[in-house]
């Protein structure tokens, strides 16, 4: 099977950098959305422009290939298919914080292949080809690589908001809370991309949909870290996820959570 090449990905992200960039900081409109637990569900033309663009370069490449997307669902079938989050933290890209990012990915009978993040305000790039993960910043590129602190007790914690931890996770969010040496929120996206830049050790993320996180796991993993649900399985579907710099930090944060 011949996947879509790294300039493919790039040309996605520049499509999406063209709605998004010229909308971010403005006044722009912002609509909500139903979703389960949630009172208010930001989305803006922004969200839907961009994936309206990625979605046609999509079709028009590859219209064998099935796409969901936030903002319209799923369309297609088969064994490939593109995870699309046009802007991955709209409540940042409203407050005008630049955390947040174009998600793209790519997977292969359910599992993670190719990955891309694009954060146009800080010129950033982080992707996963079949080479490893890589960012690029104003032409330079580098690898990407996770570090190791060694143990729980010198790690960097980040996780985008404590609100949304229910009773049968909050009781574990708070010892692991407890053990790291620093916690931090609000990230979104780029929190995760700092993980695979070696910046930050562990995240912990309550509910996420699959566009959430398809983009960033072989980011992450082709960096040196893992990602996996709270139970230990694929993270392609989404729920309560785990992101660890190293197997062995990613075992003790799974032990202290039960």
């Amino acid at each position: 099977m011949i996947l879509p090449d790294t300039a493919f990905l790039h040309r996605l992200a520049d499509l999406a950098d063209a709605e998004t960039m010229p909308r971010y900081r403005t006044d722009i409109a912002v609509d909500t959305k139903v979703k389960e637990g949630y009172s208010f569900d930001p989305v803006t033309e922004a969200d839907r422009e961009a994936e309206v663009a990625i979605r046609a370069e999509i079709g028009a490449h590859f219209p064998d290939h099935a796409i969901l997307g936030e903002e319209f669902g799923l369309t297609g079938n088969g064994r490939v298919r593109w995870v699309l989050d046009p802007v991955d933290g709209t409540r940042p890209f409203i407050c005008g914080l630049p955390v947040w990012g174009t998600l793209i990915g790519l997977t292969v009978d359910g599992r993670a292949e190719l990955g891309m993040m694009s954060q146009p305000f800080t010129r950033e790039r982080f992707w996963a080809d079949r080479d490893g993960a890589w960012t690029e910043r104003d032409g330079v590129r580098r690898p990407l690589a996770t570090r190791d602190v060694g143990s729980l007790d010198r790690a960097i914690l980040h996780t985008t908001s404590p609100e949304h931890f229910g009773d049968d996770l909050a009781p574990g969010f708070a010892r692991l809370k407890a053990a790291v040496r620093m916690i931090r929120y609000g990230g979104e996206c780029y929190a995760m991309a700092m993980i695979a830049a070696g910046r930050i050790d562990l995240a912990i993320e309550p509910s996420l949909q699959p566009y959430d996180i398809v983009a960033l796991i072989p980011i992450i993993e082709r960096a040196g870290g893992v990602v996996t649900r709270l139970d230990g399985g694929r993270a392609e579907e989404g729920g309560a996820v785990l992101v660890a710099a190293t197997p062995a930090l990613h075992a003790e944060a799974l032990r202290i959570l039960g």
